[in-house]
């Protein structure tokens, strides 16, 4: 579905990690595409409360924010 993100939905809350590690995660547009397409899906889900943005591996970014 995403080429770059792994998307996963836990008790309201959406997870998505950018999966770039070998790249640090560094955002490209590819990444902002389906960045694009996974928030829109989110909004579209009127399950999901809260979505978490993180990075894979162990250099990685790291963002929160709530979702109302």
């Amino acid at each position: 579905m995403y080429k770059t993100l792994l998307v996963e939905i836990d008790n309201s809350i959406c997870i998505i990690t950018i999966n770039r590690p070998d790249k640090l995660n560094a955002l490209n547009k590819e990444v902002f595409n389906d960045l694009d397409t996974v928030i829109d899906d989110v909004y579209k889900n009127p399950e999901i409360r809260s979505v978490v943005i993180t990075g894979a591996g162990n250099k990685s970014i790291r963002c929160r924010c709530r979702h109302q």
